[in-house]
């Protein structure tokens, strides 16, 4: 399977408080980045013969896959969280609400998360734990740390590159403006899709 850079849903020339300089360059060689090495990798992974390959070559190319494909599938759905500033559907800010005290809360809940990893790296999930049918905002620190079980329906980017290039080191600044074009549709049908709920507006 070759894997191919999927299209920008959102429109980077329109996101207030992002340049579109800044989000092209992130879509293009960090996303861009991970699509290419996860094709290399893959290549390399279907001419290996793991009978006899030393287990450090198994163990890198394996290791590295997984960080390839996180890579790539959070970009996705962070790219795909990005647009005109809308809120939660009905039944997402119902779940909101319910597992977090309110929509206010899971906001500051949120943001903080993001703000506290300023200066260092990695990502804020938004995820439906299976286990406990209920959302979580998980932390984590790379691309391998995902929720077992969970599904990302939201994901903010706290990698340098994503937001260094506007905002050098001000990471606070950052998140708060993510937060402000915040395109709920996406995660609106993934939470209808892993709960079986449809969701209005």
């Amino acid at each position: 399977m070759t894997y191919e850079m999927k299209p920008l849903s959102c429109d980077p020339a329109r996101l207030k408080g992002l340049s579109e300089k800044m989000i092209i360059s992130h879509y293009e060689n960090n996303y861009g980045g991970a699509v290419k090495r996860l094709n290399t990798i893959a290549a390399q992974l279907s001419q290996l013969d793991f009978a006899s390959a030393p287990v450090f070559v198994v163990n890198g190319l394996k290791r590295e896959e997984l960080i390839a494909t996180n890579s790539m599938i959070l970009h996705e759905l962070y790219f795909d969280g990005l647009g005109d500033h809308s809120e939660p559907g009905s039944v997402l800010r119902d779940a909101l609400t319910r597992d977090f005290g309110s929509y206010e809360r899971w906001h500051a809940e949120f943001t903080a998360m993001g703000k506290a990893l300023g200066g260092g790296s990695g990502w804020v999930l938004l995820s439906w734990s299976r286990r406990d049918r209920k959302l979580v905002n998980q932390w984590a620190a790379d691309h391998c740390h995902t929720l077992a079980g969970g599904t990302p329906i939201l994901a903010l980017d706290m990698y340098e590159h994503s937001y260094q290039m506007d905002f050098g080191a001000k990471a606070a600044s950052y998140v708060d403006s993510f937060m402000a074009v915040v395109s709920w549709g996406t995660a609106d049908r993934l939470f209808s899709e892993v709960t079986g709920n449809s969701n209005a507006g």
